[in-house]
Parts: structure tokens; sequence; C-alpha cells
């Protein structure tokens, strides 16, 4: 898709209004920033920071047994959660790679609701009607839902002024209604704060948007755009397709084995990530903290004693540590472990940096 015919969301009139600066993310032209991605960073961890990010996909497996048939292609455990819950999965190739890191909502043994990755939704849905038991639909429903994302210490203000539940465990959600209208409020988020996610109706989104602004803008907050809400996920660890996970990277080399019901008798990829844990990736997925001046950013090479051991798939500049920061996947015969210090190659000099696990900052999202 080119620039020139980008998908927008629902409220992109609003975002203009608002001043803020765009740029092509996955399909779609997004909001970039509207203060600063620094002064929005900052709002998300000490007050409130609203984002739209109705660039997600969205897709419902309906029909008898719709939840038994998720749970055996995704590799998380559907059982282990029940409805009103949610759960954070991976959609796998057989070879183990990842199509797609999505939200599963439970909402009943027939009828599972899915959040996929905007330019990835197409693929889940195709991937998940071709083997559908009869009976079982598979719906993309794109573009009849948005999705408001609502972070920070003051989040819930947020919300319970405007008469929205935030009395909800982590990943838990409730139906609800605002102004007359449907919508969904869930416990999550991708900032490593405490928040909640809001999916109402496509048609009533820029009624609730605008509503949002103002009770944000009450509680000292800031509306937020695509380069704060790297900046968080970054300093959180948490993953981004096409980054961390993606076709080539597993979810075993991303540490992310917690989504996998390694227990359940199938899931798409099983066997070959069995294989692997097994017998142990041959690279694994660690945080660099920088040591000298400079921004680290993704496709950067990491050396160690000058030599190669792996490559860098996120970097940023972190505003709560003032220092440059970055994911990446290391070589594990190079067994390097966090505390060891490496160089990554940034503008043709070698800035040192810190092996680190993530999080870099201190998580308070439950």
């Amino acid at each position: 898709m080119t620039e020139t015919n980008l998908l927008q969301g629902p409220i992109h009139a609003v975002h203009v209004e608002l001043g803020a600066t765009f740029a092509p993310f996955g399909g779609w032209e997004m909001p970039v920033s509207y203060a600063g991605t620094v002064t929005e960073h900052q709002a998300v961890r000490t007050t409130v920071g609203l984002f739209d990010v109705s660039h997600l996909g969205k897709a419902t497996v309906r029909g008898q047994g719709a939840a038994a048939f998720v749970n055996s292609a995704l590799t998380n455990d559907l059982g282990r959660i029940r409805a009103g819950k949610a759960q954070y999965t991976l959609c796998c190739a057989p070879d183990g790679g990842v199509i797609d890191d999505l939200i599963a909502y439970y909402v009943g043994d027939e009828e599972i609701f899915l959040v996929p990755n905007a330019a990835n939704t197409a693929a889940v849905v195709a991937e998940l009607s071709k083997v559908a038991p009869e009976g079982v639909t598979v719906t993309d429903e794109h573009r009849d839902y948005a999705v408001f994302a609502v972070q920070g210490p003051r989040s819930g203000e947020v919300l319970s002024a405007l008469g929205l539940p935030t009395d909800l465990e982590y990943m838990a959600y409730a139906d609800a209604e605002w102004d007359g209208r449907p919508v969904r409020v869930c416990r999550t988020g991708y900032t490593g704060e405490h928040g909640y996610e809001l999916l109402p109706r496509w048609a009533d989104a820029e009624s609730l948007f605008r509503a949002l602004v103002e009770r944000v803008r009450a509680a000292a907050g800031q509306v937020a755009g695509l380069g704060a809400r790297d900046t968080l996920r970054t300093e959180m660890g948490y993953p981004l397709h096409g980054h961390e996970l993606s076709l080539d990277i597993s979810p075993v080399q991303a540490r992310c084995g917690w989504a996998v019901g390694w227990q359940k008798p199938e899931f798409w990829g099983k066997a070959a990530l069995e294989q692997e844990k097994s017998a142990g990736p041959r690279r694994i997925l660690l945080g660099l903290k920088a040591l000298d001046r400079g921004v680290l950013r993704q496709g950067q090479t990491v050396l160690r004693d000058g030599e190669p051991v792996g490559e860098t798939t996120s970097g940023t500049f972190s505003p709560t540590l003032k220092v440059g920061i970055a994911l990446a996947l290391l070589d594990t015969a190079a067994d390097i472990q966090p505390g060891a210090e490496v160089e990554v190659h940034v503008r043709g000099r070698r800035v040192r940096c810190e092996i680190v696990r993530p999080p870099f900052v201190r998580t308070s999202t439950k």
C-alpha cells in the first residue's frame, strides 16, 4: 500500500483538528504526535494519555465450538480464562514463525472476539477461515469498531467521569454503554501503566473520543500518538510484530513462551516450537541500555569483542531513563548474560551498551 492510498480511521478529521503529525503504519495514516513524543510519553507515565489505535484489526469467530476451535489454533490456552476475560496469544505458522500476536476476548463458548495487528488482520482471518469447522464463521470486522487506549495512573478517573466501568481485573472486560451507545471496556494496554482499551462502534467513535479528550485534559493528561506508544512499549520490552515477532522470529526466541499453552494437545506450530524449546533457540531477545551517548535503532549490529553477536530489533531514546535503549536478538552460542557489556554500531561509531532483561522501567499494569 502506497502513501497515497493509506487507510484512515474513523476520527482522522479530529486528529487534524488537534494538530497531529502523521506517518504511515501498517497501511494506515496514523497520528505520530501532537504536543511532542516526550511530553506525551511522560503524561502516560505520570497522569494519563489517550491513544486512537483504531487501525488495530477486529474479527469475530462465532458458532458451536468456536472457543474450542480457536484454542486448537492459537498458542495460548483459552481454558485458562472465562467469559469476560481477554488473553494475549499468538497465531503461528507450522514452522513456529509468528503470523501475528493478538488479544482474544472470551465472549462465550460460541463467540471469541479477536484484536490482531492492522496489517495482519486479513491473514489471521484467512488462516482461521481455511480450517474453521462446519457451523463456525470467521468475520473480519476491521471497520466495525474503533479502539481507544486510555493509559496512565489517572486513567480510571477519566473513565469514571464518563460513567464507564473501571473496577476490572487486569485483562478483564465489560460490555457497557456511554451516552446510550455500546462500548466494550477492557483492562488492557501496551504501555506498562494501569489502563483501559475502549471499543465503541466505528460510527460512534468521534463523540466518545471528544468526550475522552475533554476528561483527559481535565486530568492534566495528553492526547498521544504512535511515537509515544512506541517509546512506552519499548521501555516495557513489549514485542511489536515485524520487529520482535515475525515469520522468522518465533515465540521461543522472543521470550513469549509464557503465551504458549505447552500442555495443550494442539495449536498451530506446536511440534516446531516444542522442538525449538527442547533444543534451545539459536538466538534470544534481550535488552540493551546505552552507556555512551547515542540513540539506538532497529537493524543495528551488536558486537562483543569486535565480533557480531546479534542485531537490534527496536531502539529508541527512553524519556524515562534519559538514555538510549533497544531490544536485540542475540546469538545464544555467544552466551551473553544480563550485566555483560557489548557495543552497537550507531552511525559509524560504536556505542557501549549494558545487557539487561526487560522491562527497562517498573511496570504498573496491575
